[in-house]
């Protein structure tokens, strides 16, 4: 074999792994969510099918001619590359939360089997390039580096351009089609060449039907954007009703002709802190960290004539469907930035915001970098003395992750309250709960009053019920904010 036919077959299979491998999260991500434990999933079932088609790429290669083999290998790793799409589709259609078991069952389901078909092909090929035990290592570290560029080739292409402007499903079948194109030419040379035939019609068959599936398989996505499978439902209920979905989570509900109507129980809460906090229809200065479909800022403007708002959310594809299909429309008094919270946050002018709102959201977790200690610092910073910060948290019991959020939020701020139902204080439920914190005195009375007018069945918790309930949490910083293990999304 051609020395620069040997390099660019290991550079494709490696580098089509890495691609399988990055694809794989964002295919999982609709069912399971995006959590340092779906992401550990995938990337430890790749690292394991590398290890496994390594090893016995390698030893197959001692016993039988790797001519043989590498047009199958190419070829069925190709196809099964394309067949992962409908797979982890018809797979995580039946699944329903982030649990351990259905976190790995679809991780292996999207990386295993290509993986390492695929990572047999490298051996093979030094095998056919080993003319002389004297060149064993020249060979062996050659092609070992050329595989290592095709993944860090296909790691950057992937994740800086191609999931940028293509969906993940069109990745997945070019990705797929390229390797089984070039298994196919190898086939047909090394034939031509006096090699034995090496492609069965089997597996040629296997890549039909493989595209065949992806083509009819079902998809939770009306659009993929960089951070969410994202579409918009409407109410069957409410004509003018719609809730954008992210990944698995009813984010937001907007109605498209009444913006003072707030659907979800946890908004109406916030809704309920901003008019116990501030004069009734006084215009407020509020910073909202994180957009979904702006429910609250357009609530804002509504009852608050005035109000401006800065909406920081880092999707700009939601921010698109917000406007194609939520009616957004942006103005000097609410505006939207798209950029990560935290970047935004620190990038906020001290001392402005009256209000600063969290309720930014990766699958049912608010991202850990929102979470600790500095980053709560920065939220104080950006309010005025008499600022009120309001943040939306979800969690089940032991609520091992609102606990700590508490205990840090008191670490910066001298009044905190949590807002929740009965049996969330208790530790017998969870869902949706909201804490608030400020550097002055909270109108507790107030927050009540303001729930119970909006059929809210809420209370608010402070002093020693919230010192018992925080417990001895411990406090999330930079260093250590271990949100995704905290937190329980779905209850027992």
């Amino acid at each position: 074999m051609p020395a620069w036919v040997a390099a660019g077959l290991t550079f494709l299979s490696s580098g089509a792994v890495l691609v399988l491998e990055i694809v794989g999260l964002r295919l999982i991500a609709p069912y399971v969510g995006v959590t340092v434990q779906t992401s550990t999933a995938v990337i430890g079932f790749a690292l394991a099918a590398i290890a496994a088609g390594a090893w016995l790429g390698g030893a197959t290669a001692d016993r039988t001619d790797p001519r043989r083999l590498l047009a199958p290998l190419l070829v069925a790793g190709g196809a099964l590359v394309v067949a992962v799409l409908p797979l982890v589709r018809f797979t995580g259609s039946l699944l329903s939360g982030a649990d351990a078991g259905g976190v790995l069952l679809l991780a292996a389901v999207a990386v295993v089997v290509p993986a390492a078909l695929l990572s047999a092909v490298p051996p093979m090929v030094v095998k056919l390039q080993l003319a002389s035990l004297d060149e064993t290592g020249a060979v062996v570290g050659r092609l070992s580096g050329i595989g290592t560029l095709g993944g860090i080739a296909a790691t950057f292409a992937t994740g800086f351009v191609l999931v940028a402007i293509l969906p993940s499903s069109v990745i997945l079948v070019a990705t797929g089609a390229v390797t089984v194109l070039t298994g196919v030419v190898v086939g047909v040379v090394l034939r031509r060449g006096g090699g034995p035939r090496t492609v069965p019609a089997g597996l040629l068959a296997l890549v039909v039907v493989g595209g065949g599936l992806a083509a009819v398989a079902p998809t939770p996505c009306e659009e993929e954007t960089a951070y969410h499978c994202a579409r918009v439902v409407a109410d069957p209920e409410r004509p003018s009703g719609r809730v954008l979905m992210l990944d698995t989570l009813r984010h937001s509900y907007v109605d498209l002709t009444d913006p003072t109507h707030l659907e979800f129980a946890y908004v109406r809460a916030i809704a309920a802190v901003t008019d116990a906090a501030f004069p009734a229809g006084e215009p407020v200065s509020a910073l909202h960290v994180g957009g979904g479909g702006l429910t609250l800022p357009r609530y804002l403007a509504e009852v608050r004539p005035g109000t401006e708002s800065l909406v920081v959310e880092v999707d700009p594809e939601v921010v698109a469907m917000d406007r194609e299909q939520l009616g957004l429309e942006t103005s000097p008094e609410l505006r939207v930035r798209v950029a990560d919270g935290r970047v935004g946050l620190a990038e906020e002018a001290p001392g402005e915001r009256d209000l600063v709102v969290g309720d930014a959201f990766g699958g049912l977790s608010v991202p850990w970098q929102l979470t600790t200690r500095e980053a709560l610092e920065l939220v104080d910073r950006s309010l005025a003395e008499d600022g009120v910060y309001a943040v939306n948290l979800i969690d089940h019991p032991p609520l091992s992750f609102v606990r700590a959020e508490l205990a840090t939020m008191r670490e910066v701020f001298d009044h905190v309250v949590l807002l929740a139902r009965a049996p969330v204080l208790a530790g017998e439920d969870g869902g949706n709960v909201i804490a608030v914190a400020s550097q002055r005195p909270l109108p507790v009375a107030g927050i009540a009053a303001e729930l119970t007018g909006r059929d809210l069945v809420w209370q608010v918790a402070e002093g020693e019920e919230l010192d018992r309930f925080v417990g001895d949490a411990r406090v999330l910083t930079d260093d250590f904010a271990p949100v995704d293990q905290l937190l329980n999304p779905y209850g027992s």
